[in-house]
């Protein structure tokens, strides 16, 4: 049975082009898609999965490719606008990438971060938003948030927030309280760290907006949080910057036990 595979528009995205390109090389070569496998190291339906948009080629595929289909340094240049380019895909290719994670470090300064959010909070988050179909903005976010923890201790997080997270009264002060609470509840798990940027400690690079960098098995990726969406990055010198300022962010945080003192502070004024 012949397979069939969705449509690619390779106009959508820069990304789309190259896999667009891949598939027409590889066709215009003679080539399977187990031998493409084979000349980049991967598995047929990883081939298949790359051609389809589904999974995105790593720049040690495409030195190879451009070695083989005697393309010069063409298809390596690809993978670099596709990455430094607005992708309007990045939000479900995030998702995949948050799936896909062994590790995540992330810090926020204006809301809790969505994966430490009750369901309320992310409710009040949620109602505030301009999104239409409030219902199914909040399904997705609590499929995601289900789908965070269910990887247990194989996910370890380190979360960095700052004080005025705590102190915005985001949808009352039962959902605050029951925020603190869980936040209290998920900083006892050995796998998470969360600690508290005081308002003693000052400016700090976080002014700049939230940074979520994900660690998978091969490599880390990054997100940058900004107004009308974020920024999925890829490219390996600035996954590193970003890693970087996500650490001289983590230099002006409490520790673990003192910024516990700071959240059950904020949980007893509401008491």
């Amino acid at each position: 049975m012949p397979l069939v595979r969705d449509p690619l528009d390779p106009k959508i995205s820069m990304y789309h082009f190259l896999a667009f390109y891949l598939r027409f090389l590889r066709e215009r070569a003679g080539l399977s898609l187990t031998q493409v496998g084979k000349i980049i190291g991967v598995t047929r339906s990883s081939v298949c999965n790359i051609e389809a948009g589904r999974q995105r080629p790593q720049e040690d595929h495409l030195v190879k490719l451009d070695e083989k289909c005697g393309t010069g340094r063409l298809l390596q240049l690809l993978l670099w606008f596709a990455r430094m380019m607005h992708d309007p895909d990045w939000g479900r290719q995030l998702d995949k990438y948050e799936e896909e994670a062994i590790s995540v470090k992330t810090y926020h300064g204006q809301a809790v971060p969505l994966a430490l959010q009750t369901d309320d909070y992310t409710w009040a988050c949620v109602e505030a938003s301009k999104f239409k179909d409030l219902d199914a903005t909040m399904a997705r976010r609590v499929a995601r948030k289900r789908a965070y923890w269910e990887k247990g201790d194989s996910l370890l997080t380190w979360a960095v927030i700052d004080e005025g997270v705590l102190a915005r009264m985001v949808g009352g002060p039962d959902v605050m309280k029951k925020q603190f609470e869980h936040l209290l509840a998920l900083g006892e798990l050995p796998h998470v760290s969360l600690r508290i940027i005081p308002f003693s400690s000052g400016a700090h690079m976080g002014f700049e907006g939230s940074v979520q960098i994900l660690g998978l098995e091969d490599r880390d990726v990054a997100y940058s949080g900004a107004q009308h969406g974020g920024r999925l990055i890829e490219t390996p010198g600035e996954v590193r910057e970003l890693s970087v300022m996500f650490d001289r962010i983590g230099v002006k945080a409490a520790p673990e036990e003192a910024s516990r003192e700071i959240i059950k502070q904020y949980a007893e004024r509401l008491t």
